[in-house]
């Protein structure tokens, strides 16, 4: 048997029964709410822990990008699938279009009329019919349109093109500024057109606080929730106890009293700062601050610390943004009372395409 303090750092696990309780928690909160659960698996990349999420109730996945979709659908994990990006260019729709004839459903997202014909250019024809999601933009400043009347623009558009099946809006996260009020305009001016709307899509992992603000959502898109950081704790949707990821890193050096350096840096826990502070919270040092990062280096501030860790002692740091973590490593270790049960290849690890 394989402990955690056998693995070679840095290295990244996973807390088993964590990820479970965290998995059970969002399936609750999404179902109560009336709505169906759609997670998102850019956060974790794995076809098992997505196996586990539709075990516990999620009617699909949600993928970023075409290359993630085309590694859950060979492992045939669901047949219901959404990409939450705009497909642009005749390379990747192809690449949609065969593999929309592997699923029962692989739904797309689009806020512009080019995006629209691209995907009508290479369904048409093809036996394949995309359905389409008119992503919305509710405030967060990103994708979407801007207006409803935009939207309604897009649809219709959406429902003329052949190979395409317009079946409803999106928008991320619930909570942007915007999206009520969008959203409710949006309803009123779809149902007075005569265009149905049977797919409202929301998402983000500190909005399933919120679910019961946005009782029009249908789905909900949610990630982070699975392993929870220092993001999600610093939201309110998780506590530190919630957080199943967790870096281990050894200190290789104490130049001065007051700074450690651990042997991970920006090419395990990233430069991903948002709206927090520091580079990821040390459990065993918690007033001690990861202050800045090289490659491969981690320069700790000790200043606050009333205990200071030794060189070669092992630490566990709760990362800013967990999802880009996975990115960065090939495996993670699932851990169950302190001993390695799973070691699970990041199977989408770098599918940015």
């Amino acid at each position: 048997m394989q402990l955690a303090a056998d693995l070679d750092t840095p290295a990244v696990t996973i807390d088993l029964s964590k990820l479970q309780k965290n998995i059970a928690r969002a399936q609750r909160l999404v179902s109560e709410a009336g709505k169906l659960n759609r997670p998102h698996i850019k956060t974790h990349k794995i076809p098992d822990i997505a196996a586990m999420q539709v075990k516990a109730g999620a009617t699909g996945i949600t993928c970023q990008k075409l290359g993630e979709a085309e590694v859950f659908i060979d492992a045939g994990v669901t047949d219901d699938i959404l990409i939450t990006f705009n497909i642009v260019g005749a390379a990747k729709t192809r690449r949609l279009v065969d593999l929309a004839r592997r699923v029962k459903r692989l739904a797309v997202v689009a806020d512009n009329e080019t995006v629209l014909q691209g995907l009508s250019e290479a369904a048409r024809g093809s036996g394949v019919d995309l359905p389409v999601l008119i992503e919305c933009d509710g405030g967060f400043g990103r994708n979407g349109v801007q207006t409803p009347d935009a939207a309604l623009d897009l649809a219709r558009l959406a429902d003329r093109l052949p190979g395409l099946v317009f079946e409803g809006l999106a928008v991320y996260p619930n909570n942007a500024l915007n999206t009520k009020p969008f959203f409710s305009r949006a309803i009123e001016l779809f149902k007075g057109a005569g265009v149905p709307l049977p797919v409202l899509s929301g998402g983000g992992t500190a909005a399933l606080l919120t679910l019961a603000d946005y009782p029009m959502m249908t789905e909900h898109r949610a990630g982070t929730y699975a392993y929870n950081d220092v993001m999600t704790v610093e939201s309110g949707a998780a506590t530190w106890d919630d957080c199943a990821m967790h870096v281990r890193a050894t200190v290789v050096s104490r130049p001065t009293e007051d700074r450690a350096i651990i042997d991970a840096g920006s090419k395990v826990l990233t430069r991903e700062q948002y709206f927090v502070k520091g580079f990821g919270r040390i459990v065993e040092y918690p007033e001690a601050a990861i202050a800045n990062l090289s490659e491969e280096h981690g320069m700790v501030d000790l200043s606050a610390s009333p205990r200071k860790p030794e060189v070669g002692e092992v630490i566990s740091i709760i990362p800013n943004h967990c999802c880009v973590v996975s990115n960065m490593v090939d495996e993670v270790y699932g851990l169950r009372n302190g001993a390695v049960e799973v070691v699970w290849p990041v199977a989408a690890r770098g599918k940015v395409r």
